[in-house]
């Protein structure tokens, strides 16, 4: 028997490895060595052996047919850990199984539909704001939206200043997720997410002991109140790890796609147009409601193409806990293993003409996500799908259907509109707009 054969590829620096290529830009070191090796490569970053796997077939053995050979808890690096808490995120197998159950319904279902009226209402008034600054930065302006409706649907905040501490706290805890340098001193970047992350967890702490006494509508009091089939309910350190995730979750994704939206809208007039005469046909029947959201298949077909060029994170990681085969290759356990979807979502043969935005793609017609299974994964995919997938869509398609039916904007000349991907993926000046109502 001939001995099995490691993934081609290069293992760089002694400690360092690639790393610093890697992070200097995820997306074209994981395309050059697609190119080079295929849908599975070896490389050494963030300080471990890893493999990297690319394309829907490889992407359906991680986060499906082969999941048992994987672990959450041990693929992200040990930031993640520190600062996002022992939530759902982190959690693997019945843990996480059981707790997914416990959150569903906060996110689902009739939960929804309880939540629509208070995404418009909070929609509005940044609508107003918005008018009267005539010009701003967007994706600084939707963190703030989506932070209110995320901290007031799931915590029951209320309070704008309070939203906006929260707010800002959060940016701090992101900035440390992935920082090389994890010393944790009161000046470095992990040390101020660390500080952040105790005033994050000090206020929640607050939130659930009040909802214990005094249950609302929000996602925590749902959470607080759910039991599985055995009668327990969560503890009231879970329920903060939860709320952190909920709120982490619930708000930067959701922002990084909005403002590629508003941004690929401006540049293509004839998209734009498209979705404007839906959501005018549907205005004349009567304002934005959850039924109206069903009936909207052109802006759904905006918004998965925005989730395929834009999507808002660039791949997950996995320890890998059981070796495993792919492709003839041989991956043990206790390495590193990172799934790309910034670099499946461009892969030509899924996708003609990929660094073109085109809805159409997404046109009954076409259907180009559908010849693979998980070739779409910006929200992931298999059984541990984004739990918050649902209320994500709703979300955005409010608000792009107020922005659509009511205002005309325009991007501001001298900024630079450059990916950036780290933390989450968004234009490197932020998308500076002059914003009318039309």
């Amino acid at each position: 028997m001939k001995p099995a054969q490691l993934p081609p590829g290069k293992s760089g620096l002694p400690i360092l490895g690639e790393t610093l290529n890697f992070v200097a830009d995820p997306y074209s070191f994981v395309k050059k060595r697609y190119q080079q090796y295929g849908s599975i490569f070896k490389t050494n970053i963030l300080g471990r052996p890893t493999v990297v796997m690319v394309g829907p077939e490889a992407i359906e053995f991680v986060l499906s047919s082969h999941m048992e050979c994987f672990s959450w808890r041990e693929g992200w690096p040990e930031n993640f850990k520190v600062l996002l808490g022992e939530s759902l995120f982190l959690q693997d197998g019945e843990e996480h199984r059981k707790n997914r159950r416990l959150m569903m319904p906060a996110l689902h279902g009739p939960a929804l539909v309880n939540y629509v009226a208070t995404m418009e209402d909070i929609t509005s008034i940044y609508l107003k704001k918005w008018e009267a600054l005539q010009e701003f930065t967007w994706f600084y302006e939707f963190k703030q939206l989506t932070f209110d409706i995320a901290s007031q649907l799931l915590l029951g905040t209320s309070n704008g200043s309070e939203s906006a501490r929260l707010s800002q706290l959060f940016t701090n805890l992101t900035n440390g997720l992935f920082t090389i340098n994890p010393l944790p001193l009161p000046f470095t970047t992990f040390g101020k997410a660390l500080a952040a992350r105790n005033q994050i967890l000090e206020h929640l702490t607050q939130v659930i002991k009040q909802r214990q006494q005094n249950p609302t509508k929000d996602a925590i009091s749902l959470l607080i109140q759910s039991k599985d089939e055995d009668g327990n309910s969560m503890s009231e350190k879970e329920l903060i790890a939860q709320a952190v995730l909920l709120l982490f979750a619930g708000h930067e994704t959701t922002t990084s796609m909005l403002t590629w939206l508003c941004l690929e809208l401006a540049r293509h007039p004839e998209v734009k147009e498209r979705a404007v005469e839906e959501q005018m046909q549907l205005a004349s029947k009567g304002a934005v409601s959850l039924e109206q959201l069903g009936q909207m298949p052109y802006l759904e077909q905006v918004l998965l193409e925005v989730e395929r060029l834009h999507s808002p994170v660039g791949g997950g990681f996995r320890g890998v806990i059981k070796d495993f085969e792919f492709k003839g290759f041989h991956v043990p356990a206790g390495w590193q293993l990172l799934y790309s979807i910034f670099v499946t979502h461009s892969l030509e043969e899924i996708y003609p003409q990929p660094e073109l935005f085109d809805p159409d793609r997404f046109s009954p017609q076409r259907q180009e996500n559908r010849q693979y299974p998980f070739s779409l994964i910006g929200f992931g995919g298999g059984p541990r799908i984004c739990i918050g997938i649902a209320f994500a869509k709703m979300e955005m398609k409010i608000i792009a259907a107020h922005l659509l039916r009511s205002y005309d904007w325009e991007i501001l000349p001298n900024q630079s509109l450059a990916t950036v991907r780290v933390p989450t993926n968004q234009p490197k000046d932020g998308l500076r707009v002059r914003f009318q109502p039309r």
